[in-house]
């Protein structure tokens, strides 16, 4: 992504591998998840590479791990990003990617994996046998969501129904209506009055936990739709579209 930095600054360009640092390991990327407004994030550091979710083969040995290993993470948000060929992770952020999933799959994991651990888990103290509302559950974090709450012993009911947490993907009227419903309110959308807001943070334990799930069949990520890397400008606009459910993902390597 080029200054100014909107969706017709993206173009494929044609670099060399990056040089891996102390801290980083270098991994031959397979796919890469998006997010919508992520165009938005890192203005200030700008020529950039968008996306950071994605499932890999590690190059070399790191952290436990052996080269040629498949691997899936949410890299931090303050760094380049890994819609590339090749891109560098910090390797205490990777965990082996589920056998049961593709590389597709895989890539869309993170991000809506951790938000819902997160938001139900940690933010949230979900506790089983209580009532959970997700608003926006036809999205990728939603989905999941839903998923992650009936695994753990929750019943999850419709916006506008009493219930114990409140999970919040879209902000707006919607968590205006659910809320008026609920006990416990946690969002990732924007910050509310009443709600704790929180920004999804890498985490490789909980990863793990998220990919036992997956292997197990009782969670699954949702894909909307897959673009080739040349096409990234039509894969950030499908994710900026409205009817979108579920992730959008970059295929790098077909």
């Amino acid at each position: 992504m080029h200054p100014p930095g909107g969706i017709e600054d993206l173009r494929l360009d044609d670099v060399a591998p990056p040089e891996p640092r102390p801290g980083e390991v270098l991994v031959q990327v397979h796919a890469a998840a998006i997010t919508r407004d992520e165009l938005e994030w890192p203005t200030d550091r700008l020529p950039a590479i968008p996306s950071y979710e994605l499932s890999c083969i590690l190059t070399e040995d790191a952290d436990g791990m052996t080269a040629g290993a498949e691997v899936f993470a949410l890299t931090p948000f303050d760094r380049d990003g890994v819609a590339a060929e090749y891109a560098l992770v910090p390797p205490e952020v990777l965990a082996p990617k589920p056998s049961s999933l593709t590389h597709i799959e895989a890539a869309a994991l993170p991000m809506a994996g951790l938000s819902a651990w997160q938001a139900l888990l940690v933010h949230g103290r979900l506790r089983p046998g209580e009532r959970v509302t997700v608003t926006g559950a036809r999205g990728g974090v939603g989905r999941v969501a839903v998923q992650l709450a009936r695994n753990r012993g929750a019943h999850v009911v419709k916006e506008g129904e009493p219930c114990d947490l409140l999970f919040d993907t879209v902000g707006g009227e919607a968590l205006a209506r659910a809320a008026e419903q609920a006990g416990r309110i946690v969002t990732i959308a924007a910050e509310s009055p009443g709600a704790e807001y929180f920004v999804v943070e890498p985490d490789r334990e909980q990863l793990l936990e998220l990919a036992r799930l997956a292997d197990a069949a009782e969670l699954l990520p949702q894909i909307d739709s897959i673009f080739p890397l040349a096409d990234a400008r039509s894969a950030f606009a499908r994710c900026a579209a409205r009817g979108k459910h579920g992730k959008v993902v970059l295929r790098v390597i077909e």
